[in-house]
This record gives C-alpha cells, sequence and structure tokens, in this order.
C-alpha cells in the first residue's frame, strides 16, 4: 500500500532504481504500507559507534547502519561536531573510508559538519567544547572536502561572525548546504546569511540561550524567515509540545524536517559514553546528557519513533510525518533521486511497515537500500 496515495501497489526494481510502480487490480485484505526510506540529515553516531573520533573502527559503523536499517533509515549525513582541526579531519577521513570500503556504506550519503564555527556563548554553543569554537575558515573547509573525498554535503554555521556571508556564499557555490544553528545572532546577521545562500535551520528551538527577549530574538527571526527550512529533533525531550507544534505551523511541513541528532549511545544501554572530545552520559529515561550535568548533548531518538512522535505530539497524518522523515530531507539535503516519492527512476530506498492508526505507531518490516534487503524483522 502507497502510504501517500493509500493505493495498492507493486514497486519493480532493477540495479537500485525504481522502475514501475503497477496498481494492484485486485484490492487484498491486507497490504502492509510502502515508503521511501527514511533519511536523517544529523547523527552522530548510532549502537556505540561515535561518528566524531577517528578511532571508531569500520566495524563498528557498519554495525551502527545496520541498527539504522532497522529504524527505516536509508541514507543519512554522518555528523561531525566541533573538535580540534587534526581530530575533525581525522574523524572526517575515517567517514569517507567507511563509505568506500564497507559493503553498505552507500547509506553514508554525506558528511554533515556542525561546528566549530558557531557561537561560542554557553547556551548557544549547546555541548560543544568552547576550546574548539572559531572563526569560519574557507580553507579549512576545503582540508575537510579533501579528506571527505567530496562527501561533506552540510555545514552548520553561526550568522554571527563577520566570516559568515563569505563562508556561506563560497561553500554553497560548490554545492554545500549551508546551515545557520547554534547561533546568538541579530536579524541583520541572520538576514545576511539567507542572503548569502543558508537554507535551513540546524534543530530549530535547541542550541539557545535558557532565557531569551520576548522579541526581537534569534527563534522568532528564523521562523518567520520563509526561505529558511528547519530541521528538528522530535524525541520529546529537546522541544515542548507548544514550540514544535507552533514551529511547524510557522514553516509549514514543506519547509520541515525530522533529524534525530543521534549520538554513540542512540540504541545502546544506559551508562557511560563519548561525543568526539565530550563525555557524555545516556540515562535511564532515555536522555543524553554532558557526563555530571543537565545540558543535553545529542539524543537517542530512532527515525521510526520520531515519526511516530509527529503524528501524536504535532498532530501530523502519516503522510505528513513520513514526508518530514523521507522526501523533505532529500531535497533540502539536495540528495538526487530521492526527491519524488515512489516514482520510476527514484533510487530502490523503500520501507515496507505496518501501521496502526489508532496508535499512532509504526513497525518496520522490511527495509531495501538500492534495492537490496538491508533489513528484516
Amino acid at each position: 500500500m502507497d502510504a501517500f496515495t493509500g493505493e495498492p501497489v507493486e514497486v519493480q526494481a532493477e540495479q537500485g532504481v525504481i522502475t514501475a510502480v503497477e496498481p494492484l487490480l485486485e484490492r487484498p485484505s491486507s497490504l502492509p504500507w510502502l515508503s521511501p526510506g527514511f533519511i536523517d540529515l544529523q547523527v552522530n553516531g548510532y549502537a556505540g559507534a561515535d561518528y566524531c573520533s577517528a578511532d571508531t573502527s569500520l566495524e563498528a559503523i557498519a554495525r551502527s547502519l545496520e541498527a539504522q536499517f532497522a529504524c527505516g533509515v536509508t541514507r543519512l549525513f554522518a555528523t561531525v561536531i566541533t573538535g580540534s582541526p587534526e581530530g575533525m579531519v581525522n574523524a572526517i577521513r575515517n567517514l569517507a573510508r567507511a563509505r568506500r570500503e564497507l559493503p553498505r556504506g552507500r547509506a553514508i550519503e554525506g558528511i554533515h559538519v556542525e561546528g566549530p564555527f558557531i557561537s561560542p556563548a554557553d547556551g548557544p554553543r549547546g555541548a560543544h567544547p568552547r576550546a574548539f569554537v572559531r572563526p569560519p575558515d574557507i580553507d579549512e573547509f576545503r582540508r575537510w572536502q579533501d579528506a571527505a573525498e567530496g562527501l561533506v554535503r552540510m555545514v552548520t554555521v553561526s550568522p554571527e561572525w563577520p566570516q559568515a556571508p563569505a563562508f556561506i556564499e563560497a561553500i554553497t557555490g560548490e554545492g554545500v548546504v549551508a546551515a545557520i544553528g547554534h547561533l546568538d545572532a541579530a536579524q541583520e546577521q541572520i538576514d545576511a546569511a539567507v542572503r548569502a545562500g543558508a537554507r535551513i535551520s540546524t534543530h530549530l528551538g535547541n542550541g539557545c540561550h535558557a532565557a531569551l527577549p520576548r522579541h526581537p530574538n534569534y527563534l522568532w527571526h528564523q521562523l518567520a524567515e520563509d526561505r529558511l527550512a528547519a530541521s528538528f529533533i522530535v524525541d520529546g525531550i529537546h522541544l515542548g509540545t507548544d514550540f514544535l507544534r507552533v514551529a511547524l505551523r510557522a514553516k509549514g511541513v514543506e519547509r520541515s524536517v525530522l533529524i534525530t541528532d543521534a549520538v554513540a549511545p542512540a540504541g545502546c544501554e544506559p551508562g557511560p559514553y563519548r561525543l568526539g572530545d565530550v563525555d557524555v552520559e545516556l540515562r535511564p529515561e532515555g536522555r543524553v546528557t554532558l557526563r555530571g550535568q543537565q545540558q543535553l548533548a545529542g539524543s537517542a531518538l530512532r527515525m521510526d519513533h520520531g515519526v511516530e512522535n509527529l503524528m501524536r505530539l504535532a498532530g501530523l497524518s502519516l503522510q505528513e510525518a513520513l514526508t518530514m522523515a523521507s522526501r523533505n530531507p532529500a531535497r533540502i539535503g539536495r540528495i538526487e533521486h530521492r526527491q519524488r516519492g515512489l516514482q520510476p527512476g527514484e533510487r530502490a530506498d523503500v520501507i515496507e511497515f505496518d501501521y496502526d492508526a489508532a496508535a499512532k505507531s509504526i513497525r518496520i518490516r522490511r527495509t531495501w537500500l538500492g534495492g537490496e534487503v538491508v533489513w528484516q524483522g
């Protein structure tokens, strides 16, 4: 059953590409639902694998991909956060190697570098280590891209740096998505970043001061800017339900993206872990924080649970939630052949799932990556 049309269909694929989507002449009494596979534009690690560390083995990265296939994820932007110049380059090189050498490494669609060109201020900086925050530097970006073998596809930067507009213009000119986030910026600085080519706010509503002026403030500026899409961590922890609902109304589903911002402890037992140069812990209630503190440091969210939370907390329909998890990240992340849904010519990244409308829950049955079954429940 096509989850977007509600029609019973058969999807055919060859050589990793959908070749036909044919209606079934007879409607069976029971059919699973079909959707394009999920795309996570911000995942720092999973199942114990820390993407921000060059010491993470290829075997650990492979396990993390398998764990995400079980959640319906078919493509992701592996994310590296603020660290030392050498440490970040080495982590990026390690991810590029995983993409190249792992049998299913193609699931790493690209690399998202979140920082180090962010606000140094407490609050907006979030869990990023202050010692390594620095101004935008196009030469450093090019070192990343060399190490990444061209895989850097998104960079999050704060518009408050005087160098930000020129940096954004330079990377967007090379086909990289410029995101703004972890910022302490005035309206005119946000406007300058958008004019330079910034197109998405990273995990809007998080990476902020604990208290803000009623107006103006950088949340209102981003919500009101129609040229900016926004990503949201919908785990029931990072955002209050009222803010989530209002933000989605301001952006519209068409400019909204579901992300996990998952870190290494996601999918693991509670306890201590590492996120790049930062000590974190997964608490029993599912919160990931700086070790011994209350400051959030990424999430333990699964993408399939994020889809459920969009329906339960934000009141979205199944189709709207799936759009935020599949077609929107493909479009905003500039991922080719993933933007039109279940259509001939698109990649055969597909999930089969059961849907309980009353409970607003989904259960992944099978996940295909480029026509290959990579997970079966």
